[in-house]
């Protein structure tokens, strides 16, 4: 059976983030949390999680730290004694510290040099366990053998790892890469699976203007794009997991711990459902309900259920509304049946989850009669 771990990875450790540990530590093993990451000089910059929440978890801890992966060099001795010294500070907290996780996703040609400061930092854990994340773009480098004998375990990251207009993970090729990666190493490893969803905009030159998930950024980008990963294609893909696991796969650490202020994480509730493989249900309604513009109707999406689900492909109007259009991820769309005349629809432009117990207006219409009856297409 696979375990499951979660990252924390919030630098800002509000009450919203200790309720989600307390509510989700029975079906945890053990909490990867972000303790530092590097500047741009390549120097430590210190975070402060919440020591207390921490031990009253009662969890396993591994400190991640972050070496960002677009600086080229740093100074080993510095970057050594900072590591050494954050490691140290942990060790007199009182919280049950299980090991150090380096997070660093560097290019193919850093390999060496990452190898070089991993073996120089074994030594100072003194047998603790020392981890890695890792990405497939790894699996096609001769150094990565020599990377993964310096760790005790590694992390798979198998989501956000590719051009974002692919996508936020698929699946078959998530399974391709756990099970080449399982072939370049008897170590234990993880893979890493999202819980979250980001927009993403490009300029007008297709670079990446903005990435926006768990905080709010300035979308100044010509083009934008819902990226999600969805509940079900992820529970589908564990339960593949499950049924042939790759050789030397522990358990999924996943990214991050959702929390009920993450607008763009699944809830809490559903990030259990998939953890326990409980059925995900849809229950999304489509209703419609009289406008503050007088003659119009609002077009709406309702959750009454317990889990978040998918939204409608489309919603279909019936014959006696003329006007429609769509808002918030939906678009108009006319469904012609032969005749001269065609049908309104709301057509849903990007995927997207509706969490439980809430609603979203995606349009307008104007009706001949009040009491519209809508046909939702999943």
């Amino acid at each position: 059976m696979l375990t499951h771990d979660a990252y924390i990875w919030q630098r800002e450790w509000t009450p919203a983030v200790i309720d989600a540990m307390r509510d989700s530590g029975a079906a945890i093993r053990a909490w990867h949390v972000l303790a530092a990451q590097t500047d741009a000089d390549g120097r430590l910059q210190v975070f402060h999680p919440d020591r207390a929440a921490l031990r009253m978890s009662n969890k396993p801890v591994l400190l991640v730290v972050r070496i960002d992966g677009q600086l080229t060099q740093w100074d080993e001795t510095k970057l050594l004694a900072d590591t050494q010294a954050l490691w140290h500070d942990w060790q007199s907290s009182g919280v049950r510290v299980a090991g150090l996780e380096i997070d660093h996703d560097c290019g193919t040609a850093r390999l060496p040099a990452y190898t070089h400061f991993l073996s120089a930092l074994r030594p100072l854990m003194r047998g603790a366990t020392l981890s890695i994340t890792a990405l497939p773009a790894w699996l096609d480098s001769s150094a990565l053998d020599a990377l993964l004998a310096q760790v005790d375990e590694s992390v798979l990251q198998v989501h956000a790892v590719r051009d974002p207009r692919a996508g936020m993970f698929d699946d078959t090729l998530a399974l391709h890469w756990a099970n080449a990666y399982a072939q370049r190493s008897d170590k234990p490893f993880r893979i890493a699976l999202p819980t979250y969803g980001s927009r993403v905009s490009w300029d007008a030159n297709g670079r990446i203007a903005s990435v926006q998930s768990e905080s709010p950024v300035l979308d100044s980008g010509d083009d934008s794009r819902e990226l999600l990963a969805m509940p079900q294609q992820i529970a589908g893909f564990i339960a593949q997991l499950q049924r042939d696991p790759p050789a030397h796969l522990m358990g999924i650490a996943w990214f991050r711990l959702p929390t009920a202020r993450d607008d763009r994480a699944w809830s809490l509730a559903t990030w259990l459902a998939v953890i326990r493989q409980q059925p995900l249900k849809n229950d999304v309604l489509a209703v419609a309900q009289p406008s503050t513009t007088p003659g119009m109707l609002d077009l709406l999406l309702r959750n009454p259920g317990e889990l978040d689900a998918p939204l409608p492909t489309r919603v279909f109007l019936p014959p006696d509304c003329t006007l429609a259009d769509g808002i918030q991820g939906y678009a108009r769309q006319t469904v012609r049946d032969g005749s001269n005349r065609g049908t309104l629809s709301i057509k849903r432009l990007q995927p997207g989850l509706l969490q439980a117990h809430h609603q979203r207006i995606i349009g307008w219409a104007r009706c001949a009669a009040q009491g519209v009856e809508l046909h939702v297409e999943p």
